[in-house]
């Protein structure tokens, strides 16, 4: 049992799951619905050549979204915005999760988003993570999103707090300004959880700070890490955290 203040969750493959996301058929929607049929295998194809390159589309999506709008969709506005939303429709949530943020909430616990945000090429309030909570009703849960963009409301679409510009998870300078932050709050960083499925980016550097980690192995198990706990579930968020006073 772990007794903590805040809790914080990783975006990728935590709070939103890929597994629904079907990449042929965002394509050809997309190119369906530009009146450009002829393009889907070609695209497709390229897409593939991405993946093939970088070891997974979850990898492309984080960390190269501009080579799927440059080299896949030709640069093209239409088809990179189409993009995004058809993307939107297809991404799916952790099991589990919307009930276990009700509990988290209702305990009183502090919740935010912590993400890597590479590369997700959009102003502050349309960046996909941003779109994702605002469109699966999350923002009730999320107020915020920690990112290396900023410290991000993601009610009024602003940022609040720039000591996060440029900081990294995989670095680790994000979570020593989350130290910070959170100390500035009355919450030390033994009394905070991260809850994500990457060991170098949500578990070990935040371990390293002093932050109790759970690694989340519902979606993707992503090897070892210096977690304090492992779940399969996020249903299990309500057996191991009792809200410190």
């Amino acid at each position: 049992m772990l007794e903590v203040k805040w809790v914080g969750f990783d975006y990728g493959q935590c709070i939103m799951e890929p597994g629904g996301l079907r990449n042929p058929l965002v394509i050809g929607d997309i190119c369906k619905e530009l009146g450009r049929p002829e393009l889907i295998a070609d695209r497709i194809y390229r897409y593939h050549q991405l993946n093939e390159q970088y070891g997974g589309y979850s990898r492309i999506k984080e960390g190269h979204r501009d080579e799927i709008y440059g080299y896949v969709l030709d640069d093209d506005p239409a088809a990179q915005e189409l993009f995004t939303k058809k993307e939107q429709q297809y991404l799916d949530m952790g099991e589990g999760l919307v009930d276990a943020l009700d509990w988290l909430q209702e305990q009183g616990f502090v919740l935010e988003v912590v993400s890597e945000m590479k590369k997700t090429l959009g102003a502050v309030g349309s960046d996909i993570v941003s779109r994702f909570l605002k469109g699966r009703g999350l923002t009730k849960y999320f107020p915020v999103i920690i990112s290396p963009q900023g410290k991000l409301d993601t009610i009024n679409d602003v940022q609040i707090d720039d000591r996060y510009v440029g900081k990294t998870k995989e670095g680790g300078d994000i979570y020593d300004v989350l130290a910070e932050d959170l100390r500035s709050r009355g919450i030390e960083p033994e009394e905070g959880v991260m809850v994500g499925d990457k060991p170098a980016t949500d578990i070990n550097p935040a371990h390293a700070r002093g932050f109790k980690t759970i690694q989340y192995k519902g979606f993707i198990d992503l090897g070892p890490s210096d977690a304090d706990l492992v779940i399969n579930h996020f249903s299990e968020l309500k057996e191991v955290l009792r809200k410190k006073d």
